[in-house]
């Protein structure tokens, strides 16, 4: 039996709430057959789209007065997870109960502890919410002090911090519960990020990459291997030229190589490779692949492995 953490992707969830109840009934049939192959399963997600469907939700029901304030971005986050967790844990369970195996489905809603003083916060990344013209933009971030930026020539946005994970809260929790023998779904969309005030732990607005915060989970659970799936079978270089190569390993030494050369996009796979590096660091085997051929990929037989 392994003990497998797997990062589900973007392309795993849907961008609507009936979208995503759809598509997670395709995505828990191959995340069942590592289960009944008798490994043990521990589950984390993104929350991308989702979080900020939230938080604009929130922000435009307060600006019509229809409700009192808009909601904070850690809540934001906390939504999140109870309800893209909800969804996995019913398409899964539901396909456990289809196969007539008797195993309890957790989502653990899941702070993660970042550093105050990580420089992300200085240098806010990660997009979020809704697009803005320009004039718009500029009266948010004087009224909310919120920091704006243009994105891709589709208007502006705000930006929140993307922090590293430092360490998982509730992982004591986590890992009792997947002791029981519960599949479980925790460090949803990265986890909500708290910091360390004041001898307490406090929420803060930003965004941690859920491939970092799975690959932390992972070590901290001493798991065997830490599944990041993603919409291509494996991991390629000199991607769209005629000299495009598929890679079945990596050595963390090539890896980084790789980084060096550019050979990742930032914002895509770039994200990954690095999270799969921190995890292969740990001793742990990476495996950067394709949902849908996860029990190939354990075998060897696809996917991307990064290794010491």
């Amino acid at each position: 039996m392994s003990r497998i953490v797997i990062a589900l992707g973007g392309n795993a969830l849907g961008n609507t709430p009936y979208e995503q109840l759809e598509l997670v009934t395709e995505t828990a049939k191959p995340i069942v057959d590592l289960i009944e192959a008798g490994n043990e399963v521990i589950i984390a997600h993104g929350n991308g789209p989702q979080v900020g469907m939230i938080n604009l939700a929130m922000s435009a029901a307060a600006e019509a007065g229809a409700v009192k304030s808009d909601m904070p971005f850690p809540e934001c986050g906390a939504m999140s997870q109870g309800y893209i967790g909800y969804h996995l844990q019913n398409a899964i369970g539901n396909e456990l109960a289809k196969r007539g195996i008797n195993k309890p489905v957790a989502t653990i809603v899941t702070q993660v502890l970042v550093d105050e003083n990580d420089g992300a916060f200085q240098k806010p990344t990660k997009p979020i919410g809704a697009f803005y013209t320009k004039e718009q933009a500029d009266e948010i971030a004087a009224t909310k002090g919120f920091t704006m930026v243009e994105d891709a020539g589709r208007g502006y946005r705000r930006v929140v911090p993307s922090p590293k994970p430092v360490d998982v809260v509730e992982k004591d929790v986590v890992e009792a519960v997947v002791n029981s023998g519960a599949v479980v779904i925790t460090v949803g969309g990265g986890g909500i990020p708290v910091i360390k005030k004041d001898g307490k732990l406090v929420g803060v607005p930003a965004v941690i990459d859920k491939d970092f915060a799975s690959s932390k989970i992972a070590e901290l659970l001493h798991a065997d291997a830490l599944f990041i799936l993603t919409a291509v079978d494996r991991v390629a270089i000199n991607w769209g030229k005629p000299d495009q190569k598929s890679l079945e390993e990596m050595s963390i030494a090539e890896a980084e190589k790789y980084i060096g050369e550019n050979q990742f996009a930032p914002g895509s796979m770039l994200p990954k490779v690095q999270a799969a590096i921190a995890f292969a660091q740990s001793g742990g085997r990476a495996i950067i692949a394709d949902l849908h051929n996860a029990a190939l990929a354990l075998e060897g037989k696809s996917g991307t492995a990064i290794h010491k």
